[in-house]
């Protein structure tokens, strides 16, 4: 068990890091503040202040999020809170403790009442026991300390997201996505190179196992079928599904050698027991192609496949009909974690770039409070030459984010049934 948390730790870490970290980049290269990188959700474990950005690790590792200044963040500091000012040798606000942690002897006990840290940059409250007001001037990259004790920079608002340019908004919701496409394509490439080479999709024979109907055959590897009982047969999978359909029976295969030579071999498949019914084995795996030009492009050609695949799906969505047993949650991925640690590191690698794909394509969903859904507000922007207001958009992110939520728990539920309770 141990094993397979841990493994599921660093698969799904691994895949948000990459993520966020798309965001992150664009962001700081559009001129944006980005406040916090955070791994993880809830109370914060360990924080480390870098530059204008605090990197944080939270208690739940089931994803993670970059804060950007301006974008969906509610500010902690409200009129009439207690705060205690750091303050320069000008006098000019350099850090607000909102936790009330700085209890040195140059700190500024303040009620704070009114502040701008937008464009005016200024804070006013009452000091002490006094009963007037006084009003102090704030640093542009002043820090404000909130109530865990996590250290931010306020943001003026030409730090702030939406003060960004378009292209440089889209960019920087595309970027997550993007990052885990890229991942997924590395991923596979590195699976190609690990495991030897790449799955030909040719009915080509592979490695021939010992004591099987094909090694009592004589037949060897690289040994290609040309058809099965006078079938022409065109891909591996069109070879596999004629051999699991006809168990304990005799099949005639034309084989050619590699070395051009036709020839024609008798074989019985064997009769296996899967899941109730008994299929037909042979006892040999898929040829591996090794020449560095297929291991090179694999992770090119995997990663589209799965894409294709996911959209496939999500079609059927729409013609066949909508149901929970088609998606995965956090329980799925836990639960599939554990079959393929078994299978090692090659498993693993593979189920990262899977991953990686699913969660960048379900982020392109034109669903509020996702990436995609962003990115449609984005082009509504561009068409109407104007944002939304941040009422309207502020609802329309709520009605995502509950959406969201009910097909999670829905999805979630669904997923300890299956892999729990039955």
């Amino acid at each position: 068990m141990i094993q397979n948390i841990l493994a599921f730790i660093l698969v799904f870490g691994i895949i948000v890091v990459v993520h966020e970290f798309g965001h992150f980049y664009f962001a700081k290269r559009a001129g944006i503040l980005v406040r916090e990188f955070a791994i993880g959700f809830g109370p914060k474990l360990f924080y480390h202040r870098k530059g204008e950005t605090t990197y944080t690790v939270r208690m739940l590792p089931v994803g993670g999020y970059v804060r950007m200044a301006g974008y969906e963040e509610e500010a902690d500091l409200r009129p009439g809170m207690a705060v205690q000012l750091s303050l320069d040798a000008e006098d000019n606000v350099e850090k607000i403790d909102i936790q009330g942690s700085d209890e040195s002897v140059d700190s500024v006990p303040v009620e704070v009442s009114s502040f701008d840290f937008d464009e005016k940059m200024y804070l006013t409250g009452r000091v002490g026991m006094d009963t007037e007001e006084t009003t102090f001037n704030v640093n542009r990259d002043a820090l404000l300390v909130e109530k865990d004790g996590t250290i931010l920079q306020i943001a003026p608002k030409d730090r702030q997201f939406q003060s960004a340019s378009l292209p440089n908004r889209m960019l920087t919701n595309f970027a997550g996505p993007l990052n885990n496409f890229i991942l997924a394509i590395v991923a596979f490439t590195l699976l190609a190179f690990v495991q030897g080479g790449v799955r030909s999709d040719e009915a080509r024979f592979g490695n021939v196992e010992e004591n099987t109907p094909a090694a009592e055959a004589g037949v060897e590897t690289g040994d290609r079928v040309l058809s099965i009982d006078g079938q022409d047969v065109d891909s591996w999978n069109e070879m596999v599904m004629i051999i699991q359909e006809n168990p304990n029976e005799e099949l005639s295969f034309t084989l050619e050698t590699e070395e051009g030579d036709v020839y024609e071999e008798t074989i019985v498949p064997s009769g296996v027991e899967v899941e109730g019914d008994t299929v037909g084995r042979i006892g040999v795996e898929a040829y591996m192609e090794d020449d560095f030009g297929a291991k090179l492009t694999y992770g090119f050609t995997e990663t589209f496949f799965i894409i294709s695949q996911i959209f496939t799906l999500l079609a059927s969505f729409f013609t066949g009909g909508f149901s929970v047993d088609q998606l995965g949650g956090p329980v799925a991925i836990y639960a599939t974690t554990e079959q393929v640690v078994q299978a090692g590191t090659v498993g693993l690698i593979s189920w990262l770039g899977f991953l990686s794909v699913n969660l960048g394509i379900m982020n392109l969903l034109p669903i509020p409070a996702l990436d995609g859904g962003k990115l449609l507000l984005n082009i509504i922007e561009g068409v109407r030459k104007k944002p939304l207001s941040q009422e309207k958009e502020g609802y329309i992110t709520l009605v995502g984010v509950l959406f969201l939520l009910i097909l999670m728990l829905l999805v979630t539920w669904n997923d300890i049934q299956t892999f729990f309770l039955n």
